[in-house]
C-alpha cells in the first residue's frame, strides 16, 4: 500500500487523496498533507495563523481570569441574559472559533480516520478537545445539566494551543530535515538556451529534446544531462556529488543537469532530458526514500492500531471509577487527561522523522539511501564484499615499474615501448602511451607494425627490430630469457603483468603494468575492519593478481576466478551461514550480486543512479563513502531505536499517572506535545553528525 510522502502514514490507495504532480501520482492521508507537499510554504503560513489564533484565545482567557481574580469582572460574572451567564457566553465565543477554525485540520483528520475505520492520533486529540468544548457548551446553554462551562472550554483551547504549537515547531524541524529534496528541486532550471537553425532560442527546459545543442554561459546552471561538444570550463557539481572542488570539463566530458558552469562558455549536446536526467532521478530516489520506513515501523504501526482502542478502554474505566468515587468534574478531567497523555504521536513519527533526517544528511554527501529497509539491515551487518576491478582498483592498467637492462635508461626503455605500442588499441598499450606522455617523451611512428594475438608486438624503427611482449613471444623469436627470470617472478608475484622489451633480439628492459588500487582503498578496508566487519574481495581476475592487490590493501579473504553469475551463489552461501552481507560494486556489471546482497552499495553510479540495483547509491567514485554510508545507516537506526524506546516508555509510564488523577488535561497535552517534539529534535540531530 502507498505511504503518504509528508507524514509517512500508510494510506489506502482507493480512499486516499490523490494528486498528479509531473508524471507521478502521489497519495495523501489528508488535504492538509497534500497542501504541505504541493505548497509547503503556504501551508506553513496557515499553520502559523492557526497557532496564533489558538494562542490569542488562551491569552484572552488568561486575561479574563486575572481580571476576575482581582474582582474587576464581578459585574460581568454576575450579569445574565435570559438566564445565561455572560461570562460563560464570552468563553464560548472565544473558544468556538479556536476549536473549529484553528483545530479544523485535526478534526478533519479524525473524521477521515473514523470514516476509513482507521483510528489514529487525531481521533484521540479530537475526542479530548470536543469532549471538553462540548461539555462546556452544554453547561453554558443548559446550566441545569452541569456545572459552569468555562473550565472545560478553557481546557479545550489550552489543549489545542499546546498541540498546534508543538506541531508547528515539529513541522519546522521536519522541513529542515527534508530540505535536501527542496534544494534539489530548486536546482532544476526552468529555461534552456537551445541552438535552432544557428540561432540561440530560449525554450522551457521540458521542451528540450535529446540531441539538442544547448549553450551554457558562465555562472549558469546546466539545464539537462549532456556531453560537451564545444568549449572548456570548470563545473561545480557539489550539490550532486558532494565534491567541493569544481571539475574540469572539455570536449567529450559528460555534464549533469543542475550543476553550475563556472568560467567558460560551453555547448553541450543533450543526452538525457526530463525524468531521465540524473537530477530528476536523484529527486525521485530521495522522495521515495524519505517516504519509506524501516521494517521496524511496521511493528510500531501495529502497536498503534491496538493501542488506541486500549486507551479508550482505560479512559472509560478511569472515568467510571472516578465518577463513583469522586464527582463528575474530576472524572471528566481524568478522562481528558488519559486520552491526551496516551496519544501515541511520538510513536508514529519515531521512524519517519529519523529516516527523513538520515536521507537528507546522506544527500549532502552524494550518498542516497533507497529506504528504511537498508537502514535497518545495516544494524546487523557482518560482512562487506568488494568487487576488485573498478571498485577497489582504478579499472585501468597503469605502468608501475620500468626496469632497464644493460646500458639503456628508463626513459629510453619507455620510449621504445611506446613506439612499439603506438599503433595498438590494447589496454596495456594505452597504459604505456600514457606513461610516456606523462614523462614528456616524443613518440614517433614505427616503419612497420605487426600485432601477434596473445603474445605482443613486433615493429621496425630506424632499421632496428623492436619486440615487446610476453615470454612466449620471446621464445618464439629465439630470444633467451634466463637472465631476467628472477625479476619476472618477483614482479608477477606482485600481481603485475610484465612486458619484455627486446631490440635486435637482445632484451633491454622490462615494463610492469598493473590495475592499481585506489589511493583511499587501504584506508577504507582498515576502517571497516576497525568497526568489526569482515572484508572479502570477490573478483573474476586470476588468483595471483587478486591476492597481490589484497595484500596491498590488508584484505585477508579473497575469492578469485569468479564469473559474474557465480557471485550471487557465493553471497547466498555466506547468507546461509548467518552473515549479513553488503556488496560493493559498480552497479551495472555487479547488478545481480548487488540485488542478492542484504545491502547492495553501487559506487560511482553517475547519471544512471535510479536504475542501479543497489540499496545504497554513491554518486562519487570514492570508496570512503562506503564507510560513511554504513556509519550513516547505523546512526539513523540508532536514532529510530532511541525514538521508539522513549515513545514506549513515555506512554507506559504516563497513562497510569493520568488514570490515577494526578495530571490535569492541560499538563497532559503539554507533555504529549513535548514528547513528539523530543522525538523530532532527536532525529534532527542526525544532521549534526560527522561522517
Amino acid at each position: 500500500m502507498p505511504r503518504d510522502p509528508v507524514c509517512g502514514m500508510i494510506v489506502d490507495s482507493d480512499s486516499a487523496i490523490k494528486r498528479r504532480i509531473g508524471d507521478r501520482t502521489y497519495y495523501f492521508c489528508s488535504e492538509a498533507c497534500a497542501r504541505v507537499y504541493e505548497q509547503p510554504e503556504l501551508e506553513l503560513k496557515a499553520m502559523k495563523r492557526r497557532v496564533a489564533l489558538a494562542l490569542t484565545g488562551v491569552i484572552s482567557v488568561a486575561v479574563l481570569r486575572v481580571l476576575a481574580m482581582f474582582g474587576l469582572m464581578a459585574a460581568m460574572m454576575a450579569f445574565r441574559i435570559a438566564s445565561l451567564s455572560v461570562w460563560d457566553l464570552a468563553l464560548f465565543i472565544i473558544s468556538t472559533p479556536i476549536v473549529w477554525v484553528a483545530g479544523w485540520s485535526i478534526l478533519y483528520g479524525a473524521y477521515r480516520a473514523i470514516r476509513d475505520r482507521c483510528i489514529n492520533m487525531d481521533v484521540l486529540i479530537a475526542s479530548s478537545v470536543l469532549a471538553g468544548w462540548g461539555y462546556g457548551a452544554i453547561s453554558t446553554f443548559l446550566p441545569w445539566l452541569g456545572s459552569e462551562g468555562f473550565g472545560y472550554m478553557e481546557t479545550a483551547i489550552g489543549i489545542l494551543a499546546f498541540i498546534l504549537l508543538g506541531k508547528f515547531i515539529e513541522e519546522n524541524v521536519r522541513r529542515k530535515s527534508a530540505a535536501s529534496v527542496r534544494r534539489l528541486l530548486e536546482l532544476q532550471p526552468t529555461f534552456a538556451r537551445v541552438l535552432r537553425d544557428g540561432q540561440e532560442v530560449e525554450v522551457p527546459v521540458n521542451e528540450v529534446q535529446v540531441s539538442d545543442v544547448i549553450v551554457v554561459k558562465p555562472g549558469e546552471r546546466i539545464p539537462v544531462d549532456g556531453v560537451v561538444i564545444v568549449g572548456s570550463s570548470l563545473v561545480d557539481e557539489k550539490i550532486i556529488t558532494g565534491e567541493s572542488i569544481p571539475v574540469e570539463k572539455g570536449v567529450g566530458s559528460e555534464v549533469i543537469g543542475g550543476t553550475i558552469n563556472k568560467i567558460g562558455l560551453l555547448k553541450i549536446r543533450a543526452t538525457r532530458v526530463g525524468d531521465e536526467t540524473a537530477l530528476a532521478q536523484i529527486i525521485r530516489l530521495v522522495e521515495e526514500a524519505q517516504a519509506s520506513n524501516a521494517p521496524i515501523q511496521r511493528f510500531a504501526d501495529k502497536v498503534v492500531g491496538y493501542f488506541v482502542p486500549i486507551v479508550f478502554t482505560v479512559a472509560a474505566i478511569a472515568f467510571s471509577y472516578w465518577l463513583f468515587t469522586a464527582d463528575f468534574t474530576h472524572a471528566f478531567l481524568v478522562l481528558l487527561a488519559v486520552l491526551l497523555i496516551a496519544c501515541p504521536c511520538a510513536l508514529g513519527i519515531a521512524t519517519p522523522t529519523a529516516i527523513l533526517a538520515g536521507v537528507g544528511k546522506g544527500a549532502e554527501y552524494g550518498i542516497f539511501l533507497r529506504g528504511g529497509e537498508y537502514v535497518e539491515k545495516a544494524r546487523n551487518l557482518t560482512t562487506v564484499i568488494f568487487d576488485k576491478t573498478g571498485t577497489l582498483t582504478r579499472g585501468e592498467p597503469k605502468v608501475t615499474d620500468i626496469m632497464p637492462i644493460g646500458d639503456y635508461s628508463k626513459e629510453e626503455v619507455l620510449r621504445l615501448a611506446a613506439i612499439a605500442e603506438k599503433g595498438s588499441e590494447h589496454p596495456l598499450a594505452e597504459a604505456v602511451i600514457k606513461a610516456a606522455d606523462s614523462m614528456g617523451l616524443e613518440i614517433p611512428n614505427a616503419e612497420s607494425f605487426e600485432a601477434i594475438l596473445g603474445e605482443g608486438i613486433k615493429v621496425l624503427y630506424k632499421g632496428h627490430k623492436i619486440i615487446l611482449g610476453n615470454l612466449r613471444l620471446m621464445e618464439n623469436n629465439g630470444i633467451g630469457t634466463i637472465s631476467i627470470e628472477d625479476k619476472l617472478v618477483e614482479l608477477e608475484e606482485q600481481g603485475k603483468t610484465v612486458m619484455i622489451l627486446a631490440v635486435d633480439e637482445k632484451i633491454v628492459g622490462l615494463i610492469a603494468v598493473m590495475d592499481t588500487p585506489k589511493e583511499e582503498a587501504a584506508e577504507v578496508v582498515k576502517q571497516l575492519k576497525d568497526i568489526g566487519l569482515e572484508v572479502i574481495m570477490l573478483t573474476g581476475d586470476n588468483e595471483r593478481a587478486a591476492k597481490a592487490v589484497a595484500r596491498q590493501l590488508g584484505i585477508d579473504s579473497v575469492i578469485a576466478n569468479v564469473l559474474p553469475w557465480e557471485k550471487v551463489n557465493i553471497i547466498k552461501k555466506l547468507q546461509s551461514e548467518g552473515k549479513v552481507v553488503a556488496m560493493v560494486g559498480d552497479g551495472v556489471n555487479d547488478a545481480p550480486a548487488l540485488a542478492q546482497a542484504d545491502i547492495g552499495i553501487a559506487i560511482g553510479s553517475g547519471a544512471d543512479i535510479a536504475k542501479e540495483a543497489g540499496g545504497i547509491i554513491l554518486v562519487k567514485d570514492d570508496l570512503r563513502d562506503v564507510v560513511k554510508a554504513i556509519k550513516l545507516s547505523k546512526i539513523t537506526m540508532r536514532k529510530i531505536k532511541q525514538n521508539l524506546f522513549w515513545a514506549f516508555i513515555y506512554n507506559a509510564l504516563s497513562i497510569p499517572v493520568a488514570a490515577a488523577g494526578l495530571l490535569t488535561p492541560l499538563i497532559a497535552a503539554g507533555a504529549m506535545a513535548l514528547s513528539s517534539l523530543f522525538v523530532t529534535i532527536n532525529s534532527a540531530t542526525i544532521k549534526l553528525q560527522k561522517l
